[in-house]
């Protein structure tokens, strides 16, 4: 079982759980991981959200790096899936974000990708965690000519626009109602306040754009791809066609039809699938997700003719399963979305590009392209526990006969999810069925005995 790193890099609150030490002994273990197999000094891109602590952050990783040898270009506040892209197209040897994601402001994180600009495998976090105990993490420095070089490189964000224009302005401006379409954008306060507008200036779509005004602590505040209530109403209230909501570090996407229904991940995963199949640009006739995702995907899937590979919960993993099988187009519940043929991690910005080619194909409305999908009603409960006790529930007998009871009540018409947060010190407890009110009694009840024997 991994220390620090959990299902997405290493995440705490800024300078207490992630403390400048810990992080600077991350960046040099990092930095010797990732380029121990090459015979050039290596070159390092950062990237950062737009939370107070990024500079904290970003500091205590450059001096590691510095100090191990490895030279540093700052991207400065930038996407996710924007590092991921340039890491590759500059062949770097590394790249990290500095983010916690779609968390509040006082949380902080570092997530590390390879010179193929994906996320790292398992295996190499474990690498990383053990070199950062050992001793010889004191052996990682370099003295007089051979300490790294910075260099401030924000321009490098143009790169990433023009990756837009390229692929998807001829694609867009072919379509008349393009005119017609006017969208909206919540950037969250976070990474993608000033990337997505040039992104769609560029592409020549009309938009409007909320929470663009970023202070270093209102990142995520009641807005963004987890409090969707803000952008719903601006929707309806401004009668826009779609909106679409980023997280913080913008590697996320969730949107909003013109009557101010969500539109969720597992829909997105049906309408931009059946685009694809539609263009033959849909490889093995597979969707990857998770296991998180609606029981409605699952039927979706087989009435339509798709093949649907689960994976456990975290978009590395959906990764791993389409680079492993040869698909190319996956995704989680939670705006996760991974179109491999355009860049290897979940990138909201394109997700976003890609849904509005939907629906301009379709020429359908938003709220007629989301009816794809019949979602079951679903509820998710958390176990508060001791954080050493999160997988205790897996031997407890108590436990497992009420979840066995349930699934067998159920008979195929619902199932029970169980899984620890990998960030957090919970349970999460996720039942689907088609009585709301009777799953919700049932989630808080299993919720209410994980906590009672876990704690």
């Amino acid at each position: 079982m991994k220390k620090y790193f959990g299902t997405d890099g290493i995440r705490g609150v800024a300078n207490t759980e992630l403390s400048p030490e810990l992080v600077y002994k991350a960046a040099k273990a990092g930095a010797y991981v990732l380029s121990k197999h090459t015979n050039h000094v290596p070159t390092i891109l950062i990237g950062r959200d737009t939370r107070i602590s990024g500079n904290l952050i970003e500091s205590a990783l450059v001096s590691g790096f510095l100090s191990y040898g490895a030279n540093v270009k700052l991207l400065g506040i930038i996407p996710t899936p924007a590092v991921a892209y340039l890491t590759r197209k500059l062949k770097a040897d590394a790249g990290v974000m500095i983010s916690a994601s779609h968390n509040p402001y006082e949380f902080n994180g570092i997530k590390f990708f390879s010179n193929k600009g994906m996320k790292i495998p398992d295996e190499l976090e474990e690498e990383i965690e053990e070199i950062m105990d050992s001793e010889k993490i004191k052996e990682l420095s370099v003295t007089n000519e051979k300490i790294g070089t910075l260099e401030q490189v924000d321009i490098l964000e143009d790169d990433y626009v023009n990756f837009f224009e390229e692929n998807f302005a001829s694609v867009i401006a072919k379509y008349n109602r393009s005119k017609d379409l006017v969208i909206g954008l919540d950037v969250a306060n976070g990474a993608t306040y000033k990337v997505a507008e040039k992104i769609f200036k560029k592409l020549g779509l009309q938009y409007k754009i909320i929470n663009n005004n970023p202070d270093g602590i209102n990142i995520n505040n009641n807005c963004g791809s987890t409090h969707l209530d803000m952008l719903k109403k601006y929707v309806v209230e401004n009668k826009l066609s779609i909106g679409f909501a980023y997280d913080g570090d913008g590697d996320r996407c969730l949107a909003v039809d013109e009557k101010g229904n969500e539109i969720d991940g597992d829909k997105i995963l049906a309408i931009v699938s059946s685009y694809l199949k539609e263009n033959g640009n849909l490889k093995n006739n597979t969707i990857v997700a998770t296991v998180m995702s609606n029981l409605g995907l699952s039927k979706f899937s087989k009435e339509n003719g798709f093949e649907l590979s689960q994976t456990k919960v975290g978009d590395r993993y959906v990764l791993e399963e389409m680079l492993k099988q040869g698909h190319n187009f996956g995704g989680e519940q939670s705006g996760h979305i991974i179109l491999l043929d355009y860049n290897p991690t979940g990138d909201g910005i394109l997700t976003s590009i890609m849904v509005i080619q939907c629906l301009l194909h379709s020429g359908k409305n938003a709220s007629d392209l989301g009816n794809i999908l019949k979602l079951y009603p679903q509820v998710l409960v958390n176990a508060k526990v001791d954080v050493k006790k999160k997988y205790d529930y897996e031997k407890d007998s108590e436990i497992k006969e009420a979840i066995d009871n349930l699934e067998k009540e159920f008979a195929g018409n619902g199932r029970v999810l169980i899984r620890p947060s990998g960030t957090e010190p919970l349970v999460r407890v996720m039942i689907e069925g088609e009585d709301l009110q009777y799953i919700t009694k049932r989630a808080n009840d299993i919720a209410e005995l994980i906590a009672k024997k876990c704690s």
